[in-house]
């Protein structure tokens, strides 16, 4: 059984599924996991804006599912996705794209 935080969320950390590299980082409560795995595409739960949102809903830049893991300690997802497009918001193919190491 999963263990989400306080707030019923759990970080789901998204890599792509051909490359390995890690795209981005995003939350993820019951109701995103089962349309995550209902619909094939990645669903998160924005802790902003207090709702559900479909990756790539209005930029076209979706994540389809490869395959969904869960951490040794169950509190923690791993989601493997073929990202259509770029996955950043700034459209950068990553989210981690700038290096902290060296900046003051």
């Amino acid at each position: 059984m999963l263990k989400m935080d306080e707030r019923g969320l759990i970080p789901a950390i998204i890599q792509d599924a051909d490359s390995g590299e890690v795209l981005m980082l995003g939350y993820m409560n019951e109701e995103s996991i089962r349309r995550t795995l209902d619909s094939g595409q990645v669903w998160f739960y924005s802790r902003s804006r207090q709702e559900l949102w479909h990756k790539g809903a209005t930029s076209g830049n979706v994540l389809n599912v490869q395959s969904l893991w869960k951490d040794c300690d169950e509190d923690a997802l791993l989601v493997k996705a073929k990202p259509v497009g770029p996955v950043c918001h700034t459209g950068n193919q990553s989210c981690f794209y700038r290096e902290l190491l060296g900046e003051n």
